[in-house]
């Protein structure tokens, strides 16, 4: 009996059309990265499980992709945690392998193995799919590609403004207008843990202040409670719930909130030399918005945070994001490494994109002519001139059967390709080819480097 066919809930297929969309937006980001000075690099697909187990937290744990060792599995299980239904040790003695979850870590992974042959500060970029076992929603997958660029090997932050521009490069050229890079620093988050005594509960205060926008007020101090954040403190955090006002108004309600905090004014001085800066050289179409709540769950950042928010009307979530990291290297041996890195959401960008209708007209044109196929001989004539335009880089197709004309001509018209070129037995002997348009109907005979120019340039 023939198997359903069927793909896993959160993947997808992608059709001729929806490939040259992303690859579009891919090709854009390319660019930009080869303008800014990265060089792009490729990891494995998965890494070893202990490589990726324990750098994104809790949450970000549960939503690895494990890999059940090959072979007999269960032979090498931990037989008592399989008797106690001990989930998390019983994967660690079945799975020694996982699919990556992000860049960043196999990234750090990368630079410790390779260290020796890298030259820092190292600017890399990669474009590759990660993976994880999310809960499938609009602009959620539990497969998608990321577009990542880090620098690693410097302090300096000047690599923080540059990435700003590199945001607003990319989204100039996509035409996307209107879109937030919402900015925070760790150090500022850490000095509000500490002004209310929690600083021993960081993580826990920061994972659950990064779900404001989804869960609400009420939602981030039922679950600070549930972390055991108590009410006063909570009490005394509260401002931020409603900060507003322009980037220099939110970093003076700051600054008085964290008087009393070394590393939180810290934190605010360093994104008081960003946005110095930015004020020299302005944005071309992105704005900068300082997020107090902004915390991005992810375990590894120690400075500024950033999180891209598509145009106002676009429900959808953050299209891009990333921040400082002082010693991710550090996991895996190599200290005092400081990076710096964003990302791109390839996916819900495109989504966005569509929603907006951004897309370029010709992005449709896969094929720019279509030679009719009257029969052997018409074709093999059609077939030499295909060769030559070809060589001028002109994507052109022969129909392959003698099929009827209205089936050849619906053929193109469904595949939006603009021309068609008929070469029977008069055109042959003439040596010309008769070009359509197929939008106007206009049709003009033309011989061989005629048509080539007219293609070229139409």
């Amino acid at each position: 009996m023939a198997s359903r066919a069927s793909i896993p809930k959160g993947t997808r297929d992608f059709s001729p059309l929806e490939v040259s969309k992303r690859q579009y937006i891919i090709s854009t980001i390319q660019e930009h990265f080869k303008t800014f000075g990265f060089q792009p690099i490729e990891t494995p697909t998965f890494e070893n499980s202990d490589t990726l187990m324990g750098k994104y937290g809790d949450e970000g744990d549960r939503l690895i992709f494990k890999i059940l060792n090959s072979g007999d599995y269960l032979k090498k299980a931990d037989s008592k945690a399989y008797e106690n239904k001990d989930s998390v040790s019983l994967s660690s003695s079945i799975s020694e392998k996982a699919l990556k979850y992000d860049l960043t870590v196999p990234f750090a992974r990368y630079v410790v193995q390779h260290q020796n042959e890298i030259d820092f500060p190292f600017k890399r970029s990669q474009i590759q799919n990660v993976y994880r076992a999310d809960r499938p929603q609009r602009g959620r997958f539990r497969e998608f590609t990321q577009c990542d660029a880090d620098v690693i090997g410097s302090h300096s932050l000047w690599q923080e403004v540059e990435f700003i521009q590199l945001y607003d490069a990319v989204f100039s050229s996509l035409k996307l207008e209107g879109v937030t890079i919402k900015m925070n620093n760790r150090k500022i988050l850490s000095g509000l843990a500490e002004v209310i005594g929690e600083s021993d509960r960081l993580i826990d205060f920061t994972v659950a202040l990064d779900k404001l926008d989804k869960i609400g007020e009420e939602g981030v101090v039922k679950e600070m409670l549930e972390k055991g954040i108590s009410a006063t403190a909570i009490e005394n955090i509260k401002p931020i719930f409603n900060f507003s006002g322009d980037f220099g108004t939110k970093k003076s309600l700051l600054k008085s909130l964290l008087a009393h905090s070394e590393i939180g004014l810290k934190g605010i001085e360093e994104l008081e030399v960003i946005q110095t800066a930015l004020n020299e050289i302005p944005l071309s179409t992105a704005s900068l918005d300082l997020d107090v709540t902004l915390a991005r769950g992810l375990n590894y950042y120690t400075g500024a945070i950033f999180e891209i928010s598509a145009p106002e009307g676009v429900k959808m979530g953050s299209i891009g994001g990333g921040g400082r990291y002082d010693d991710l290297t550090g996991i895996f041996g190599l200290k005092n490494m400081s990076g710096v890195g964003i990302s791109f959401g390839l996916d819900r960008i495109y989504l966005v994109l569509e929603e907006l209708d951004l897309f370029p007209e010709e992005i449709k044109e896969t094929t720019k002519a279509l030679f009719i196929n009257f029969g052997n001989d018409e074709a093999l004539y059609a077939l030499k001139a295909i060769t030559q335009l070809r060589t001028h880089s002109i994507p052109t197709e022969l129909y392959p059967d003698a099929a009827k004309m209205k089936k050849q001509m619906t053929y193109a018209d469904r595949r939006n390709i603009p021309f068609v070129i008929l070469a029977g037995g008069t055109e042959m002997q003439n040596g010309v080819y008769n070009l359509k348009n197929m939008k106007t109907g206009e049709q003009e005979s033309y011989q061989l480097e005629e048509l080539t120019k007219k293609l070229k340039t139409t």
